[in-house]
């Protein structure tokens, strides 16, 4: 432990000083092309420092303490085209910005899936960015909820505090989700398995689409979620903020504070966040019981930004309490529960006070995530460096579902991840920019409970990477190759006849899940093009090999899950997926339409799906053993699977009206299974059509006392999905919907032109339209015998209050 300790603290106390002659600084002025005067708050950030500055009342800045080398300047305002740069940074160096007043994001950066910080057009991948702003305006209930509204995103939900990323027809652990450069792991395999990141924590969001296993490794066949919320404020600010929101529908009360400073280099950040909801409703259901949760989420962090480059120590914590929605009705369609009478379980009929409690009943979860980050980047004289992230954390997701017993957990996993990785970035080699690396995990998983569902096991992830990217006047060339091995080591599981586990086979016993091991290695690979045409039209090309290891759950999983509404059995016999995907993209930017077209072909050899099993008779296979509900069975298995499709944007932005938007976006994915025949021949939770229209107004120059002022409404349009997996009665066609939805918000600032608050009140599913996501797993909740319709529907209307204060210091 002593030994821990003094690694993590070595950086702060060796580089703490600077050495005489080594500091180096940037400093210069932002102003406006058209008034030539002063940009106060503008923000100078260099994303591959992790540091940055703002601008004063004069526009000027400094930014202090910086290594020499060349590096990515992303400058930024309100209502203004961001500047990227790259400057060369050798002792006192000065720069001045000249923005110019712009109604679109413009000259994005990126730091998913590249060795160096990028603007966004010379990135051959497709790659879509979140910043708080659109957090703010959007109504959600949790984070992947809220990035479910980008074009070809979507997400499978199971209630609404348990949501997964799906990009492009493609989930689970077929994408991987990064916070703050260290892996995500949670048990991502199970459907009602959400992310343990805090939403209000969050900076920014850099979703890419497509194989990404060149830095992230297996997993990422589908792309990468890469949430960002450890950055830095400026250098000599002390700042922070309180948001509140309240949602009518489910009575959602969210409250979140935080507070950050930065002092010669040393910063510092703490912060939590308390979140909690009753149960939801819609015209059908009325209200949906035990779909209520609640969340408590804190952490704090510690940074020291020198000449040499920059040392980063933060620690999270995620706790949330859903209830699990089972759908089960009474003869006369009202939801029931279950409670103790008198030592026996009867199922009684919900009631008002049940609905409106912000305390889940049962079956319900406890999920408690702890994480430990340690991030560095070491700077040479010669100009390469070293960058070493360390993660460790511990995922407890823990299922309670006996009323007569409540403290009794039935599933109980323990999961602990150890993440490390190392990367070498060369200097720069005439234009090449390289990056050599390692990096992977290991991991063990285990049983706690009296129910079990997979196995305990050891896992082991390596890989080795090589980098490399040049630009040659408009063309930007990149590329890479990437080995990465894995081994899973599964323990046996024997129980008595009591279905307790015992050390050893026993006579009247089980075998609930026999020993194995399995070793998965592959080589990935990337190359792509990004064209710039001319300032206004840039042309993408992108091929990609990547792979995936099966998952535990796929490989042995023996067991009832609440939450999915199966018994689900594994296959030991899968091989691992391996995809080859083409990305082809248009991109123009004019004063007057700003639009994107992106298309995509995915061929995955081995894809893993899920089927439903059928008995002897023809009938639901349904296994007996801890199955008191009558769960059918349901097994992964393997074939050849294609996908296509893509995404297309257009926001019209007509002249002189500049402040007049309307944007529209069109998301499509065609997902087939090679020699399928007509009930066998399309891939399960594939997402369908889908077209989203808004009409809004940005008004940033405004009255006395208010700025920033937005006006939306909103078309979210789902149409049928039809192209379903049939078989066996797996899935069924889903009908489409529209919902309709408006927002409202705006700056208040005092005499100074300083924000005092933001106000954002908002409306979704304004009509109370009843409708059932396809990706929903409540689709597949019991029948309402007196309606005779199957499952649970959507949150209905809902109004959304949200509040932000900022808070600054000196």
């Amino acid at each position: 432990m002593l030994a821990i300790s003094l690694l993590f603290i070595l950086p702060f106390k060796v580089f703490a000083d600077e050495l005489p002659g080594q500091d180096n600084t940037l400093t210069g002025t932002v102003t406006d092309k058209d008034t030539q005067g002063p940009l106060p708050g503008a923000t100078i950030y260099l994303p591959d420092l992790k540091i940055g500055a703002v601008a004063d009342a004069q526009g000027n800045y400094t930014v202090k303490h910086l290594p020499q080398g060349r590096f990515l300047v992303e400058v930024r305002y309100i209502g203004h085209a961001a500047i990227t740069e790259q400057i060369v940074i050798k002792g006192n160096t000065s720069r001045n910005f000249i923005l110019s007043a712009s109604v679109t994001e413009q000259n994005e950066v990126v730091v998913t899936g590249v060795n160096v910080a990028t603007q966004l057009r010379q990135n051959p991948t497709p790659i879509s960015i979140v910043r708080k702003d659109f957090l703010d305006r959007t109504v959600s209930s949790n984070l992947v909820d809220a990035i479910a509204q980008l074009p070809g995103v979507s997400q499978v939900s199971t209630g609404p505090a348990i949501s997964k990323p799906f990009i492009r027809g493609l989930g689970y652990n077929r994408v991987v989700v990064v916070n703050d450069e260290v892996r995500q792991e949670g048990q991502q395999w199970g459907d009602e398995h959400g992310l343990e990141v805090d939403d209000y924590n969050v900076n920014k969001i850099e979703i890419l689409k497509g194989p990404a296993s060149l830095m992230y490794g297996s997993d990422a066949l589908a792309g990468v979620v890469n949430i960002i919320s450890d950055m830095p404020v400026p250098m000599g600010t002390i700042r922070g903020g309180i948001d509140a929101n309240y949602q009518s529908n489910n009575g959602l009360f969210g409250y979140h504070a935080n507070i950050a400073g930065n002092q010669n280099g040393f910063s510092w950040k703490l912060y939590g966040t308390r979140k909690m909801a009753h149960d939801y409703k819609n015209k059908y259901d009325d209200y949906v019981l035990n779909s209520k949760f609640r969340n408590t989420n804190y952490g704090a962090g510690i940074g020291l930004n020198k000449s040499w480059g920059y040392s980063r120590l933060s620690f999270s914590s995620y706790s949330l309490e859903p209830g699990l929605v089972e759908g089960e009705r009474d003869e006369n369609g009202k939801f029931i529960k279950p409670v103790n009478d008198n030592g026996n379980v009867e199922e009684v009929a919900a009631n008002s006070d049940d609905f409106k409690s912000y305390h889940p009943l049962f079956p319900k979860q406890r999920i408690d995530h702890q994480k430990l980050v340690w991030d560095n980047s070491f700077y040479f004289a010669n100009g390469s460096r070293v960058a070493v992230n360390l993660g460790y954390q511990v995922n407890k997701r823990r299922e309670y579902e006996n009323v007569l017993a409540p403290d009794d957990v039935a599933l109980y996993f323990k999961l602990k991840t150890f993440n490390y990785g190392f990367k070498y970035f060369l200097a720069d080699m005439d234009g090449w920019q390289t990056t050599v690396g390692i990096n992977g995990m290991q991991q063990q998983n285990s049983n706690h409970g009296s129910e079990f569902l997979i196995p305990s096991y050891n896992l082991f992830d390596a890989g080795v990477f090589a980098l490399t990217r040049k630009t040659f006047g408009k063309l930007t060339v990149a590329g890479g190759l990437r080995f990465d091995y894995r081994q899973l080591k599964s323990d046996a599981l024997y129980l008595d006849g009591n279905e307790k586990p015992v050390p050893s086979p026993v006579t009247g016993g089980i075998t609930r899940f026999g020993a194995f091991e399995r070793d998965f290695s592959n080589v990935s690979g990337s190359v792509g093009l990004s064209y710039a045409a001319s300032d206004k039209l840039t042309l993408k090309l992108n091929v990609a090999r990547g792979f995936r290891a099966p998952n535990i759950a796929e490989l042995s999983a023996n067991g009832v899950h609440e939450g999915t509404i199966r018994y689900e059995y594994g296959n030991n016999n899968l091989k691992a997926e391996v995809s080859t995907q083409v990305d082809a993209g248009v991109e123009l930017a004019t004063e007057h339409i700003t639009l994107g077209v992106n298309a995509f072909y995915n061929n995955i050899n081995n894809y893993i799906y899920s089927r439903k099993l059928l008995g002897a008779d023809g009938q639901d296979s349904i296994p007996v053993a801890e199955n008191e509900d009558g769960y059918a069975a349901f097994q992964y298995q393997q074939g050849r699977a294609y996908l296509y499709g893509g995404e297309i944007t257009i926001d019209i932005h007509p002249h002189p009206i500049h402040w007049l938007h309307f944007e529209n976006s069109l998301s499509w994915v065609e997902a087939r299974l090679a020699n399928g025949n007509d009930s066998t021949k399309y891939l399960p939770t594939i997402p369908p059509l889908r077209w989203l229209s808004e009409l809004r107004g940005d008004f940033r120059k405004n009255g006395k006392g208010v700025r920033n002022i937005y006006a939306k409404v909103q078309l979210d349009k789902f149409f049928d999905q039809k192209n379903v997996f049939s078989a066996y009665n797996t899935e069924t066609v889903t009908g489409g919907y529209a919902l309709l939805n408006a927002g409202v918000g705006a700056e208040f600032v005092n005499k100074n032109n300083r924000t005092l608050f933001a106000l954002h009140v908002a409306a979704n599913n304004i009509t109370d339209e009843a409708y059932q996501n396809h990706l929903n797993r409540l689709k597949y909740a019991g029948e309402n015998v007196v309606t005779g319709r199957t499952g649970v529907y959507g949150m209905g209307r809902n109004f959304s209050v949200k509040v932000s204060i900022p808070l600054e210091f000196k």
